[in-house]
């Protein structure tokens, strides 16, 4: 009798078995504090817990310092095309080095004829003119900037003329071949002196690739390692007792550097 009593008990709301409460409380969810949660929080009872790993932050490229030493302050891109073919022909790479285009050559002429290089910013430009000895260089009244500009157009027009392309598009040999028709003033132009052009293009080209990297030229100072120069030193007190050492070169914004 005791055990049906205790099973008709249990039958009419006596204590609800364990393994019923269990399942109830993983169905509608558990009590923390007095407050029952549920939901998707409940649904999680019963389940292996895992640990989630924060998502891994993106790793962002740090921005690439602006170069302007490349960048153009006077010539259009047709004309600079033009300078940066030319005088990688005057001054081309090979075995022993880095040529004009990888020096940045084109980019110093380019800045030079935006200062006052190319302003003739303090040489006299008044008249009267006069032709004047070839030691003297250019005699007249057009500027430097004004120079490349006219003489940049005749060199382009007479390789279409002659080759049906565009300068820079030429073959090396046929470029070559236009540099020496300037320079031999085969070309017939009544404005500037194409002779006069080319010289003074061959004496950028070199200044191009030896000068400072301040200005625009010589690109990593490779200009000067072809030729072992030290650039700018601030002293040689170190080795000045030595027999000759080869030291790195430096720059002048080597010493502009903040630190």
């Amino acid at each position: 009798m005791a055990s049906n009593n205790s099973s008709n008990s249990n039958k009419q709301g006596g204590n609800v078995p364990e393994p019923s409460r269990r399942k109830f409380l993983v169905n509608t969810g558990f009590a923390i504090g007095g407050v029952v949660v549920g939901g998707a929080l409940g649904s999680l009872i019963g389940r292996k817990s895992k640990t989630e790993e924060p998502a891994p932050t993106p790793t962002k490229e740090p921005a690439a310092a602006a170069n302007y030493n490349r960048a153009l302050m006077f010539f259009t891109n047709e004309q600079f095309s033009i300078v940066d073919a030319a005088t990688e022909r005057i001054f081309p790479s090979d075995a022993n080095g880095p040529g004009a285009r990888a020096l940045g050559v084109a980019f110093f002429i380019d800045h030079q004829l935006a200062g006052d290089y190319g302003f003739n910013g303090r040489e006299y430009m008044s008249p009267p003119f006069y032709a004047g000895e070839k030691v003297q260089g250019y005699q007249g009244r057009l500027k430097r900037k004004e120079i490349y500009e006219i003489a940049l157009r005749e060199l382009q027009n007479y390789s279409q003329v002659k080759y049906k392309e565009n300068f820079s598009e030429l073959p090396g040999e046929q470029q070559d071949e236009v540099l020496k028709a300037f320079e031999s003033d085969e070309v017939q132009l009544t404005t500037v002196s194409p002779s006069g052009f080319f010289k003074m293009l061959r004496a950028n080209t070199l200044e191009g690739a030896y000068s400072d990297p301040l200005y625009g030229g010589n690109a990593d100072m490779k200009g000067w390692k072809l030729r072992d120069y030290p650039g700018n030193q601030m002293s040689y007190a170190s080795i000045i007792d030595k027999p000759y050492t080869k030291i790195a070169p430096s720059s002048l914004q080597e010493h502009m550097k903040t630190h």
